[in-house]
């Protein structure tokens, strides 16, 4: 009989059987097993909880340097509509605190560039000849923006035409205006590293055949036909200069593409600073009505969200 007994769970004291030592491991495994999956449950709803956090956090900062951005624009607008076209700066800058953030807004009439749409060939060749394409070069590469501007007649093969097929282009000139800068991308014949150096001094917005020359950048104003360096450098020297009148400039630069004047398009350039100090900026450029409903209409919006915290403004 105690050999019967003997490989037999041995009755306890309560009168039950007590677990062997196999069943007593088997029963820790499955514990810990049991604890693991929780302890992978709970790291994994952690991950979820934190990426959710920063999820929400970049959305949050974004949604809060959309309103500033946007708030920028309102001042600048509000700071050029208030004021009659006759003594409405043609650019400026100023600073400004919106809630818990902060804004860098600076404003320049799209005169201050070269319209590709309007500027004659004299002037697009001079402003390639400053960014350092040779003399001989510069009127053909303006000849192609002029080429691709320029209408033609609906059953005529145009030279131009016959110039992207002979390259191999899936597309031919558009033969109208440019409706973007970034589509000189386009034009064919032009070196990518021209256009590249062209693009910051370029606009399709103004409608103007002149340049301000008090606004413009010194690449600009090179371009006028007939200014020399010397020219130049006494240009510059006078605009910077509070006792010049500015209308003098234009006699100095002695040119018919040199103007004072703004045009109705402006490049609000707005830098954002979040409460959380993440910064991002935009550039756009606006169209100011004389009458309506809408003191301005967007024509182009660039938004640079970066993320990143950075110094404060």
């Amino acid at each position: 009989m105690r050999g019967a007994a003997h490989g037999r769970d041995a009755p306890g004291r309560d009168g039950g059987f007590a677990a062997s030592g196999d069943e007593r491991g088997f029963i820790v495994i499955v514990v810990l097993w049991m604890l693991a999956a929780l302890a992978s449950l709970a790291l994994i709803y952690l991950t979820y909880v934190t990426n959710t956090a920063v999820t929400v956090a970049v959305n949050t900062d974004r949604l809060q340097a959309d309103a500033l951005m946007n708030a920028g624009l309102e001042l600048a607008a509000y700071r050029l509509t208030a004021q009659s076209e006759a003594t409405r700066p043609t650019s400026g800058t100023f600073n400004a605190r919106v809630g818990a953030g902060r804004v860098a807004v600076t404003f320049r009439s799209e005169a201050a560039r070269i319209d590709l749409n309007m500027a004659p060939k004299s002037v697009l060749a001079g402003l390639m000849i400053g960014l350092g394409v040779s003399t001989a070069d510069a009127p053909d590469y303006a000849d192609r923006i002029l080429a691709w501007r320029s209408s033609t007649e609906p059953g005529v093969d145009n030279p131009e035409d016959s110039f992207y097929r002979t390259l191999g282009a899936p597309y031919l000139p558009r033969h109208a205006p440019f409706p973007h800068s970034d589509e000189l991308w386009l034009v064919r014949g032009i070196p990518p590293a021209v256009i590249g150096r062209m693009l910051p001094f370029v606009t399709v917005f103004s409608n103007m055949r002149t340049v301000n020359v008090l606004d413009a950048a010194p690449q600009v104003v090179a371009a006028l036909p007939g200014m020399t360096p010397e020219t130049l450098q006494q240009l510059l020297r006078n605009r910077a200069d509070p006792n010049v009148a500015p209308q003098s400039l234009v006699g100095l630069a002695g040119s018919a593409s040199a103007t004072i004047e703004g045009a109705k398009a402006y490049r609000v350039t707005v830098a954002a600073e979040a409460p959380s100090h993440r910064q991002s900026s935009a550039e756009i450029v606006i169209l100011l009505l004389e009458s309506g409903d809408e003191p301005y209409r967007v024509l182009s919006w660039h938004n640079a969200f970066d993320g990143s915290a950075g110094k404060p403004l």
